[in-house]
Protein backbone atom coordinates (compact mmCIF):
# COMPACT_ATOMS: atom_id res chain seq x y z
CA UNK A 1 0.00 0.00 0.00
CA UNK A 2 1.05 3.72 -0.95
CA UNK A 3 1.66 5.86 2.44
CA UNK A 4 2.45 8.59 0.82
CA UNK A 5 -0.85 10.34 2.04
CA UNK A 6 -1.40 8.01 4.64
CA UNK A 7 -3.28 11.04 6.79
CA UNK A 8 -6.36 10.42 3.96
CA UNK A 9 -6.32 6.05 4.75
CA UNK A 10 -9.51 4.91 5.94
CA UNK A 11 -9.52 2.58 9.04
CA UNK A 12 -11.48 -0.21 10.76
CA UNK A 13 -10.07 -1.84 13.09
CA UNK A 14 -13.18 -3.90 14.52
CA UNK A 15 -14.66 -6.34 11.98
CA UNK A 16 -16.27 -9.73 12.53
CA UNK A 17 -16.91 -12.15 9.96
CA UNK A 18 -18.45 -15.76 9.79
CA UNK A 19 -15.87 -17.35 11.60
CA UNK A 20 -16.92 -16.25 15.41
CA UNK A 21 -20.36 -14.09 15.17
CA UNK A 22 -20.35 -12.32 11.99
CA UNK A 23 -23.05 -13.12 8.97
CA UNK A 24 -20.49 -12.34 5.68
CA UNK A 25 -17.24 -14.73 5.18
CA UNK A 26 -13.75 -13.14 4.97
CA UNK A 27 -14.05 -12.72 1.16
CA UNK A 28 -17.57 -11.15 1.10
CA UNK A 29 -17.02 -9.00 4.09
CA UNK A 30 -13.68 -7.89 2.37
CA UNK A 31 -15.77 -6.92 -1.42
CA UNK A 32 -17.53 -4.71 1.16
CA UNK A 33 -14.67 -3.02 2.79
CA UNK A 34 -13.91 -2.26 -0.72
CA UNK A 35 -16.54 -0.55 -2.04
CA UNK A 36 -16.23 1.67 1.10
CA UNK A 37 -13.17 2.57 0.39
CA UNK A 38 -12.04 1.49 3.67
CA UNK A 39 -8.25 0.99 3.10
CA UNK A 40 -6.70 -0.84 5.70
CA UNK A 41 -8.91 -3.59 8.50
CA UNK A 42 -8.51 -5.82 11.10
CA UNK A 43 -10.51 -8.95 11.26
CA UNK A 44 -10.91 -9.73 15.08
CA UNK A 45 -12.95 -12.48 15.06
CA UNK A 46 -13.86 -14.13 18.98
CA UNK A 47 -11.31 -16.49 20.02
CA UNK A 48 -10.79 -17.41 16.52
CA UNK A 49 -8.16 -16.88 13.73
CA UNK A 50 -9.30 -19.68 10.93
CA UNK A 51 -10.68 -17.22 8.12
CA UNK A 52 -6.84 -15.03 8.64
CA UNK A 53 -5.19 -16.84 5.90
CA UNK A 54 -7.78 -16.50 3.70
CA UNK A 55 -8.75 -12.92 4.53
CA UNK A 56 -4.98 -11.93 3.93
CA UNK A 57 -4.66 -13.20 0.54
CA UNK A 58 -7.64 -11.72 -0.30
CA UNK A 59 -7.09 -8.31 1.07
CA UNK A 60 -3.38 -8.18 -0.53
CA UNK A 61 -5.54 -8.75 -3.88
CA UNK A 62 -7.93 -6.22 -3.21
CA UNK A 63 -4.73 -3.71 -2.29
CA UNK A 64 -6.19 -3.95 1.42
CA UNK A 65 -3.89 -3.44 4.56
CA UNK A 66 -5.09 -6.00 6.97
CA UNK A 67 -3.77 -6.18 10.55
CA UNK A 68 -4.39 -10.40 11.82
CA UNK A 69 -6.31 -9.64 15.03
CA UNK A 70 -8.18 -11.84 17.59
CA UNK A 71 -11.20 -10.72 20.38
CA UNK A 72 -10.28 -12.42 23.30
CA UNK A 73 -12.91 -13.06 25.74
CA UNK A 74 -12.36 -13.41 29.28
CA UNK A 75 -14.00 -12.00 32.65
CA UNK A 76 -12.99 -10.54 35.77
CA UNK A 77 -15.62 -12.02 38.22
CA UNK A 78 -18.82 -11.85 36.62
CA UNK A 79 -18.03 -9.26 34.30
CA UNK A 80 -17.34 -10.40 30.44
CA UNK A 81 -13.87 -8.63 29.47
CA UNK A 82 -13.22 -8.51 25.82
CA UNK A 83 -9.71 -8.10 24.60
CA UNK A 84 -8.68 -7.31 21.42
CA UNK A 85 -5.42 -8.55 19.91
CA UNK A 86 -3.63 -6.78 16.89
CA UNK A 87 -0.53 -7.60 14.65
CA UNK A 88 -0.59 -10.97 16.49
CA UNK A 89 0.77 -14.06 15.01
CA UNK A 90 -2.01 -16.06 14.46
CA UNK A 91 -0.32 -19.14 13.61
CA UNK A 92 1.70 -19.23 17.24
CA UNK A 93 1.43 -22.68 18.79
CA UNK A 94 0.55 -21.35 22.34
CA UNK A 95 -2.38 -19.27 20.28
CA UNK A 96 -3.94 -21.90 19.08
CA UNK A 97 -4.10 -24.64 21.72
CA UNK A 98 -5.42 -21.71 23.52
CA UNK A 99 -8.22 -21.30 21.02
CA UNK A 100 -8.60 -25.10 20.91
CA UNK A 101 -9.60 -25.74 24.07
CA UNK A 102 -11.70 -22.58 24.18
CA UNK A 103 -13.76 -23.98 21.21
CA UNK A 104 -14.48 -27.22 23.00
CA UNK A 105 -15.72 -25.19 26.19
CA UNK A 106 -17.88 -23.00 24.13
CA UNK A 107 -19.82 -25.89 22.56
CA UNK A 108 -20.17 -27.67 25.93
CA UNK A 109 -21.43 -24.08 27.19
CA UNK A 110 -23.86 -23.86 24.53
CA UNK A 111 -24.93 -27.47 25.02
CA UNK A 112 -25.62 -26.55 28.54
CA UNK A 113 -27.66 -23.38 27.96
CA UNK A 114 -30.12 -25.15 25.11
CA UNK A 115 -30.64 -27.78 27.61
CA UNK A 116 -32.73 -25.32 29.43
CA UNK A 117 -34.31 -23.39 26.85
CA UNK A 118 -35.41 -27.19 25.79
CA UNK A 119 -36.80 -27.22 29.31
CA UNK A 120 -38.39 -23.78 28.86
CA UNK A 121 -40.35 -25.26 25.87
CA UNK A 122 -37.98 -23.62 23.18
CA UNK A 123 -36.81 -26.33 21.39
CA UNK A 124 -33.92 -25.66 19.38
CA UNK A 125 -31.42 -28.78 18.22
CA UNK A 126 -27.90 -28.58 19.60
CA UNK A 127 -27.13 -30.77 16.72
CA UNK A 128 -28.56 -28.07 14.20
CA UNK A 129 -26.69 -25.40 15.51
CA UNK A 130 -23.29 -27.01 15.78
CA UNK A 131 -23.95 -27.61 12.33
CA UNK A 132 -24.67 -24.18 11.21
CA UNK A 133 -22.22 -22.55 12.86
CA UNK A 134 -19.41 -24.85 11.06
CA UNK A 135 -15.93 -23.90 12.35
CA UNK A 136 -16.61 -20.48 14.05
CA UNK A 137 -16.21 -20.49 17.27
CA UNK A 138 -19.89 -21.23 19.10
CA UNK A 139 -21.69 -18.61 21.30
CA UNK A 140 -24.82 -17.30 22.32
CA UNK A 141 -24.70 -15.34 19.47
CA UNK A 142 -25.59 -18.26 17.29
CA UNK A 143 -28.20 -19.05 19.88
CA UNK A 144 -29.99 -15.65 19.69
CA UNK A 145 -30.03 -15.62 15.93
CA UNK A 146 -31.45 -19.14 16.17
CA UNK A 147 -34.17 -18.45 18.33
CA UNK A 148 -34.76 -15.52 15.75
CA UNK A 149 -34.55 -17.72 12.84
CA UNK A 150 -37.08 -20.47 14.56
CA UNK A 151 -39.58 -17.88 15.95
CA UNK A 152 -39.28 -18.36 19.06
CA UNK A 153 -38.41 -14.59 19.92
CA UNK A 154 -38.78 -11.66 17.65
CA UNK A 155 -35.25 -10.23 18.16
CA UNK A 156 -31.53 -11.01 18.88
CA UNK A 157 -31.65 -8.54 21.59
CA UNK A 158 -34.75 -10.39 22.79
CA UNK A 159 -33.26 -13.47 23.19
CA UNK A 160 -30.35 -12.13 25.34
CA UNK A 161 -32.95 -9.79 27.36
CA UNK A 162 -35.06 -12.36 27.90
CA UNK A 163 -33.43 -15.74 28.33
CA UNK A 164 -29.12 -16.01 27.60
CA UNK A 165 -28.19 -12.51 29.29
CA UNK A 166 -25.96 -12.87 32.48
CA UNK A 167 -27.71 -14.31 35.05
CA UNK A 168 -30.94 -15.15 32.74
CA UNK A 169 -32.92 -18.19 33.06
CA UNK A 170 -31.23 -19.79 30.56
CA UNK A 171 -27.68 -18.39 31.02
CA UNK A 172 -24.20 -20.45 32.02
CA UNK A 173 -21.45 -19.16 32.97
CA UNK A 174 -18.53 -19.67 30.05
CA UNK A 175 -14.89 -21.00 30.82
CA UNK A 176 -13.27 -18.63 32.88
CA UNK A 177 -10.07 -17.19 31.44
CA UNK A 178 -8.23 -14.13 32.93
CA UNK A 179 -7.52 -10.87 31.09
CA UNK A 180 -4.04 -11.15 32.28
CA UNK A 181 -4.31 -14.37 30.87
CA UNK A 182 -5.42 -12.67 27.25
CA UNK A 183 -2.77 -9.97 27.67
CA UNK A 184 0.13 -12.50 27.68
CA UNK A 185 -1.01 -15.01 25.04
CA UNK A 186 -1.86 -11.77 22.84
CA UNK A 187 2.21 -10.74 23.77
CA UNK A 188 3.57 -14.02 23.46
CA UNK A 189 2.19 -13.86 19.78
CA UNK A 190 3.88 -10.55 19.30
CA UNK A 191 1.00 -8.69 19.62
CA UNK A 192 -0.75 -5.59 21.09
CA UNK A 193 -3.33 -5.72 23.74
CA UNK A 194 -6.26 -3.48 23.46
CA UNK A 195 -9.84 -2.74 26.05
CA UNK A 196 -12.62 -3.45 23.91
CA UNK A 197 -15.76 -1.05 23.70
CA UNK A 198 -14.69 0.02 26.80
CA UNK A 199 -17.88 1.81 27.38
CA UNK A 200 -19.26 -1.44 29.64
CA UNK A 201 -16.87 -1.33 31.35
CA UNK A 202 -17.23 2.13 33.11
CA UNK A 203 -19.21 1.46 36.08
CA UNK A 204 -16.79 -1.43 37.72
CA UNK A 205 -13.47 -0.01 37.66
CA UNK A 206 -12.27 -2.27 35.41
CA UNK A 207 -9.94 0.20 32.59
CA UNK A 208 -8.22 0.98 35.27
CA UNK A 209 -7.40 -2.77 36.37
CA UNK A 210 -6.29 -3.58 33.11
CA UNK A 211 -3.63 -0.73 32.68
CA UNK A 212 -2.41 -1.97 36.25
CA UNK A 213 -2.03 -5.37 33.89
CA UNK A 214 -0.24 -3.40 31.31
CA UNK A 215 -3.17 -3.45 28.48
CA UNK A 216 -1.08 -1.28 25.36
CA UNK A 217 -4.20 0.11 24.02
CA UNK A 218 -8.51 1.47 24.61
CA UNK A 219 -10.82 0.88 22.01
CA UNK A 220 -11.67 4.78 21.57
CA UNK A 221 -13.95 4.85 18.40
CA UNK A 222 -17.15 2.60 18.36
CA UNK A 223 -20.69 2.64 17.95
CA UNK A 224 -21.77 2.40 21.57
CA UNK A 225 -19.32 5.58 22.53
CA UNK A 226 -21.19 8.85 22.18
CA UNK A 227 -18.42 12.13 21.83
CA UNK A 228 -18.60 12.74 25.80
CA UNK A 229 -16.99 9.05 26.18
CA UNK A 230 -14.60 9.65 23.33
CA UNK A 231 -13.39 12.51 24.95
CA UNK A 232 -13.01 10.93 28.26
CA UNK A 233 -11.36 7.65 26.63
CA UNK A 234 -8.97 9.96 24.74
CA UNK A 235 -7.94 11.58 27.99
CA UNK A 236 -7.18 8.06 29.48
CA UNK A 237 -5.31 7.13 26.75
CA UNK A 238 -3.13 10.33 26.81
CA UNK A 239 -2.32 9.88 30.75
CA UNK A 240 -1.36 6.33 30.80
CA UNK A 241 0.55 6.47 27.42
CA UNK A 242 -1.98 4.17 25.65
CA UNK A 243 -2.17 3.52 22.31
CA UNK A 244 -5.35 4.15 20.49
CA UNK A 245 -8.00 1.97 18.07
CA UNK A 246 -11.46 1.82 16.80
CA UNK A 247 -13.87 0.44 14.61
CA UNK A 248 -17.36 -0.54 13.72
CA UNK A 249 -17.61 -3.83 15.45
CA UNK A 250 -19.28 -5.38 12.15
CA UNK A 251 -20.99 -8.30 12.43
CA UNK A 252 -22.77 -8.16 8.70
CA UNK A 253 -25.62 -6.61 9.49
CA UNK A 254 -27.09 -9.85 12.19
CA UNK A 255 -27.44 -6.94 15.05
CA UNK A 256 -28.90 -3.95 13.39
CA UNK A 257 -25.44 -2.80 12.57
CA UNK A 258 -25.51 -2.40 8.41
CA UNK A 259 -24.79 1.33 8.69
CA UNK A 260 -21.86 1.03 11.21
CA UNK A 261 -19.52 -0.39 8.54
CA UNK A 262 -17.81 3.18 7.20
CA UNK A 263 -18.94 5.29 9.91
CA UNK A 264 -16.93 4.08 12.59
CA UNK A 265 -13.30 4.70 11.23
CA UNK A 266 -10.01 5.93 12.97
CA UNK A 267 -7.12 7.66 11.27
CA UNK A 268 -3.85 5.74 10.05
CA UNK A 269 -1.55 7.24 12.42
CA UNK A 270 -3.00 4.88 15.05
CA UNK A 271 -1.56 2.23 13.21
CA UNK A 272 1.85 3.85 12.63
CA UNK A 273 2.10 4.42 16.59
CA UNK A 274 1.13 0.70 16.97
CA UNK A 275 3.87 -0.08 14.44
CA UNK A 276 6.57 2.34 15.94
CA UNK A 277 5.61 0.79 19.88
CA UNK A 278 6.31 -3.11 18.49
CA UNK A 279 9.36 -1.58 16.48
CA UNK A 280 10.52 0.07 19.83
CA UNK A 281 9.87 -3.24 21.45
CA UNK A 282 11.77 -5.79 19.57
Amino acid sequence: MNLENSSQIVVDLHLHTNYSDGKLSPIELLDKVKQLNIQCVGIVDHDNVDGLDEAIEYAKKLNIELIPGVELSSSIGDIDVHILGYFIDHKNKNLLEHLHIFKEERIKRARRIIDKLQKMNIPLEFESLLEKSKNSALGRPHIATAMVENGYVGSYQEAFDNYIRNGGPAYEAKYTFSPKQAIKLINQCGGLSFIAHPSAYLEDNIISQLIELGIDGIEIIHPSHPPAVVDMLHKTASEYFLLESGGSDYHGGLRGDEEALGRYTIPYKYINAMKKRLYLSQ
